[in-house]
């Protein structure tokens, strides 16, 4: 069953977006709605597998975008030592005036520590963000990614994480 669940949540991840929009549920955010992020998080990372391990994580999400696509860049560790640089892209999709769905993908620099191999140190993140958007504009939100090397190595295990993220307004640290 975990083989089947591993590789339904992601693609489910890119349904769920590509539904909301379908049906009009949201609409990609305005560039003029909101600010840069920096976002910091929380969580388990490789949570369903048998290497579990606790997870950091700090991103800047641009404000500036290409066409509906915003750039964002992070990284992130383990309590196993684990760190995985990366960046890439994002959609907000707005559901209603305060919640967000986020779909992201982005691609970086891994090296496993003291955890799990991952087999190579490129490797691709996949995933989504769902959160509340408060009236200063920051955001609480619950995130799911699968990262693995899509094939390009001998070995591709993956990982599944899932993180509490908080996402601060960049114009409010100024």
């Amino acid at each position: 069953m975990r083989n089947w669940v591993r590789g339904l949540l992601p693609a489910g991840t890119a349904a769920a977006a590509m539904l909301a929009v379908m049906l009009g549920g949201g609409a990609p955010a305005r560039a003029a709605d909101d600010p840069g992020y920096i976002s910091f998080g929380a969580g388990v990372y490789d949570m369903l597998h048998n290497n579990t391990a606790g997870e950091v994580t700090a991103e800047y999400r641009f404000s500036q975008k290409l066409w509906i696509f915003k750039p964002f860049v992070g990284a992130m560790g383990t309590s196993k030592s684990a760190f995985y640089g990366y960046g890439g892209f994002l959609v907000d999709i707005y559901l209603g005036n305060r919640w967000v769905l986020m779909p992201n993908a982005a691609v970086g620099y891994y090296d496993n520590g003291n955890g799990k191999n991952l087999g190579s140190h490129t490797e691709f993140r996949t995933g989504a963000e769902f959160a509340y958007r408060f009236d200063d504009r920051s955001r609480l939100g619950l995130t799911f990614h699968h990262i693995s090397n899509a094939g390009i190595g001998k070995d591709n295990p993956g990982e599944e994480e899932m993180t509490v993220v908080f996402s601060l307004p960049f114009t409010l640290l100024k």
